[in-house]
């Protein structure tokens, strides 16, 4: 059992999300990580899916996504060349003083930038893969972390193979 990261593109339409995260839901498979956004098509989506599952498992799901109407493509990006990004914003207790300015520092280190600054506390926005995101968390708690939001995973191949195309 292993994360695998899946692309679906879908066409733009209500209850199309619903549909496809319903068919995960209902072979018990739990979705780590789900993201969707437009994508270079207008009238398409791209959803992105992190789950935890065993290759032959997530072969007979992609083959059953496949066969929902609204589904152009299904790709498992696991396994090839390929960049994964998320995005969390953390807001953080950070009196003015010593505390401040090792969250500072630290936000240097991991490459985040603060985005909100009040007297008591300090929103920082961090972009990376999921380990990056987990360390910067984990040095966090230490100051308090007030609240904690985070994307989904979003993934590309590559060099100039595309995900795009007809099932």
């Amino acid at each position: 059992m292993k994360p695998h990261t899946l692309s679906i593109l879908v066409e733009n339409k209500a209850g199309v999300l619903s549909r496809v995260t319903g068919l995960f839901s209902r072979r018990g498979f739990n979705i780590e990580s789900l993201a969707v956004g437009p994508c270079e098509e207008p009238d398409m989506s791209r959803i992105t899916i992190v789950a935890i599952a065993d290759d032959e498992k997530v072969e007979q799901i992609m083959k059953q996504l496949n066969k929902l109407i609204d589904v152009i493509k299904v790709s498992d990006l696991t396994g090839n060349p390929r960049v994964e990004r998320e995005l969390a914003l953390i807001k953080v207790t950070a009196e003015v003083g010593t505390s401040r300015a090792e969250i500072m520092q630290i936000a240097e280190i991991f490459r985040a930038s603060i985005v909100d600054v009040s007297p008591k506390s300090l929103i920082l926005q961090v972009i990376g893969d999921t380990e990056k995101i987990e360390a910067m968390e984990t040095l966090l708690r230490q100051y308090g972390i007030k609240e904690f939001v985070r994307t989904g995973t979003v993934g590309i191949l590559r060099g100039t193979k595309a995900q795009q195309g007809n099932k």
